[in-house]
């Protein structure tokens, strides 16, 4: 008999008092969070790499980051910049597109560059050592463009934009 009260109730639940499905609650959207737009360029063995980005300068766009995207052009991204030097870490939770993320010493070397990160994932991604910013782009773009570790950001927020 118990068990013939727990399905109804299961029943109930899923399909209401009427017999037709409960309509699905689907979160909110997020609220718009607007970014300023600028450009960068990584030097690399290969020669520059120019990139469009937009920056995330204040705590509650860098909280969003490139969440809910659905895609990225190959030369653009996110520049993070967290003004001192410290160590980072990051997750996908709600980011939709696989990311490479290249962590930014202070003087714009590159010193480590975490590629692929899952979409959706809560893992966390260190920076592994302290950096100042963070650069997002496309998954692979880093393999793809030629940059790795040791390459150079120019941006005006490390102060070596030409």
């Amino acid at each position: 008999m118990r068990r013939v009260a727990w399905v109804l109730a299961v029943l109930l639940v899923a399909f209401g008092v009427a017999g037709t499905p409960a309509p699905a609650q689907s979160p909110p959207p997020p609220p718009a969070v607007s970014f300023e737009k600028s450009s960068l360029v990584i030097d690399t063995a290969a020669g520059e790499q120019k990139f469009d980005v937009e920056l995330a300068l204040t705590p509650e766009q860098q909280q969003r980051g490139l969440m809910f995207r659905q895609k990225l052009g190959v030369h653009e991204g996110m520049l993070f910049d967290f003004v001192a030097t410290q160590t980072l870490s990051f997750w996908m939770a709600n980011t939709l597109i696989p990311l490479d993320m290249l962590f930014i010493d202070a003087d714009g070397t590159i010193a480590r560059i975490h590629a692929n990160a899952e979409p959706l994932s809560t893992r966390t991604i260190d920076s592994g050592t302290p950096v100042r910013a963070v650069l997002e782009i496309n998954g692979g773009a880093a393999r793809m463009l030629g940059i790795k570790p040791g390459d150079k950001v120019r941006h005006a927020i490390f102060g070596n934009a030409k």
